[in-house]
């Protein structure tokens, strides 16, 4: 006979007491630890000095010239009572000066226009520019392009600084000083003097000094006539002989 086969079912676990209340708190936990909410909060930053705002308008001081400043307030308005100008632009002025020191003897000794290129940068504050022979001369022993001298070509500021110390300081200095020349005018408005010596700016020590030099200065103006001029320099304090 066939044997009989029983499936026999093992009963299902029984759940413990204790999971049923467990789900519960869970349930129940669990909808508030969702509405609990952990803010972090930051501590303030210090906050960085603001940094000052740079104006906008004159970024450097402007240096203005005593003589220019007097050129300026005074001189302008006494041409223009004396001439009677038309127009303000008339008004004669200060165009450039030309310094020139000739150095002869730097055919047969090249430093010697070294001391004379160094001498005149200290007196002017710019660099000068070595000039040539445009022939050439047998008696002097001198060639066609050959270095004999240096020259400066002064503008603006440091135009109206040299000619401020010209006659303030160094022309006082000249021994036995009792003016310069009225007739040294080119007829054009231009003025041109010499100095037998550069000993007389203050820049210049006496003691480094290997050779005294003179120089030659032009004074370049607007001006239309040599009257104008005339009384354009007086007026700025040349000091003139009597």
């Amino acid at each position: 006979m066939a044997e009989e086969i029983k499936v026999v079912k093992k009963p299902a676990a029984k759940k413990s007491p204790s999971a049923a209340p467990k789900a519960k708190v869970a349930k129940e936990v669990a909808p508030v630890a969702e509405e609990v909410k952990v803010e972090v909060v930051e501590a303030p930053k210090a906050k960085k000095p603001a940094a000052k705002k740079a104006s906008t308008g004159n970024k450097a001081a402007k240096v203005v010239n005593r003589l220019k400043a007097r050129y300026e307030s005074e001189v302008k308005k006494s041409l223009h009572e004396t001439y009677k100008y038309t127009s303000v632009m008339e008004i004669p002025g200060l165009e450039k000066i030309v310094i020139n020191i000739g150095v002869g003897d730097a055919t047969q000794d090249s430093k010697r226009l070294e001391e004379a290129v160094a001498e005149l940068t200290a007196i002017t504050g710019q660099k000068p520019v070595i000039t040539k022979a445009k022939k050439s001369i047998a008696t002097f022993k001198l060639r066609e392009g050959q270095e004999i001298g240096c020259k400066v070509t002064l503008r603006g500021l440091r135009m109206w600084d040299f000619f401020d110390k010209l006659i303030s300081i160094a022309l006082p200095r000249v021994r036995d000083f009792r003016g310069v020349s009225r007739n040294a005018f080119d007829g054009r408005g231009n003025y041109t003097f010499g100095i037998k010596e550069q000993l007389i700016f203050p820049e210049i020590d006496f003691d480094k000094v290997a050779k005294v030099r003179g120089m030659d200065i032009v004074v370049v103006t607007t001006a239309k006539t040599d009257k104008e001029a005339y009384s354009l320099l007086e007026l700025l304090g040349v000091p003139f002989h009597r």
